[in-house]
């Protein structure tokens, strides 16, 4: 099982804009034409922050209609949250706060071979990051600029803590960078 932040950012390092839209996204490319489907057929838990939940509630019409259902997942979901959120009919979502050590260990345990994604934001990743919780990096690296918004990994990660694994290209607007996180370094990092 590895647990791995697997997202999309701007070329300029951000995943949404300020007010956390994620139209810029759209035009960039087929999520079926990428690596999604390969990574979410070996994915058995998720972990997401209150934000990126509230984008699926808020856009559920547009969610029905890529996925068929207003809940994308078939996995167990750990939301982290302070406050109260709506529920979603027929998703597994269990809304949690505070360390993310207690949350990774269920998820490792309702995933057993399967890994474990953190879907964003960049803070949660961070925080199983400062942990010594994550193993890797996929990001899909978009050709725009955002200017300003919220960051893909809001934490200062000197190499050679990250190993590039692969690079690939996915059209005309996308690149797919795929990093390792070396545990002995990530460790002293914290």
């Amino acid at each position: 099982m590895r647990t791995q932040y697997y997202t999309a950012t701007s070329l300029d390092g951000f995943i949404a804009t300020e007010d956390d839209s994620l139209e810029w996204l759209f035009p960039l490319g087929d999520l079926s034409a990428s690596s999604y489907p390969a990574f979410i057929a070996e994915v058995g838990a998720l972990a997401m922050g209150s934000t990126t939940y509230e984008w699926i509630v808020d856009h559920g019409e547009r969610v029905t209609a890529e996925a068929g259902s207003p809940w994308p997942y078939a996995h167990p979901t750990w939301v982290f949250t302070r406050r109260r959120l709506p529920t979603i009919a027929g998703a597994d979502v269990r809304f949690v706060s505070g360390d993310v050590r207690p949350v990774h260990a269920a998820m490792r345990e309702a995933a057993g071979d399967a890994n474990a994604w953190v879907v964003g934001g960049g803070d949660v990743a961070g925080q199983f990051f400062d942990a010594g919780l994550l193993d890797d990096l996929l990001v899909q690296v978009g050709s725009v600029t955002l200017g300003r918004g919220k960051p893909l990994f809001p934490r200062r990660v000197l190499s050679p803590m990250l190993r590039l694994v692969s690079a690939e290209r996915m059209g005309p607007a996308m690149v797919e960078l795929r990093y390792e996180i070396e545990r002995a370094q990530a460790s002293e990092a914290s």
